[in-house]
């Protein structure tokens, strides 16, 4: 496909969430945070899902913690749901022991300084055992209608392209214990690749994490 008409771009957010949701449930997780919940689309899909035992939406907005609230309703008073104020640059030991968390089109708002953090406090200290995370394509901005050197969201700090983003996660995953498997969502151009890119980290068994 060449590029995309207005209806398959709206809907790249529903496939996103569809694909990160399905992958969880194929690895068996039960335990899942999403860093950076945000208004809580990716929230309210983990918790229509039973096979999730808990589910953490960790956020430093706290007016959109008060949103996500009103949003899940009697759901965020329950056990099974717990949000959280706090940014996924720190490391937060609320975060520990838990089998996956989700960073979904949320790295790119990192200032770059800051990568180094993320990857302490998501790979190293929490360490779970599986961790998604989604990012835009750089490459295929113009088949969004963008000039170059404009990004997707006034707010992004960093697009990346598919080898940069390819490179940074194979060192996140080797320096931490991680296999990591790349890949595309959405539609998909045989020179600029798919709108979103995604990487799946595995924890590898024997690794420990690092407090």
């Amino acid at each position: 496909m060449i590029a995309p008409d207005a209806s398959q771009v709206s809907d790249l957010h529903r496939e996103r969430l569809e694909t990160v949701v399905q992958l969880l449930l194929a690895h068996g997780v039960r335990t899942v945070c999403d860093l950076g919940c945000g208004s809580g689309a990716l929230l309210e899909r983990l918790v229509a899902e039973p096979q999730f035992e808990t589910v953490i939406g960790l956020e430093q907005s706290y007016s959109a913690l008060e949103h996500l609230r009103g949003r899940l309703g009697s759901a965020s008073t329950g056990a099974r749901v717990r949000l959280a104020h706090g940014s996924f640059t720190e490391a937060d030991p609320r975060l520990a022991g838990l089998d996956a968390a989700v960073m979904m089109e949320t790295l790119e708002h990192v200032e770059p300084d800051l990568l180094s953090q993320v990857e302490r406090a998501v790979f190293a200290v929490a360490h779970p055992g599986l961790v998604i995370i989604t990012t835009p394509n750089v490459e295929s901005n113009p088949l969004l209608g963008l000039r170059p050197g404009r990004f997707r969201h006034p707010d992004h700090r960093f697009e990346w392209s598919r080898a940069r983003f390819a490179g940074w996660a194979e060192g996140v995953a080797q320096r931490n214990g991680y296999a990591v498997t790349l890949g595309g969502i959405g539609w998909s151009h045989p020179r600029f690749g798919a709108p979103t890119q995604m990487a799946s980290f595995v924890r590898k068994p024997g690794t420990e994490r690092k407090v």
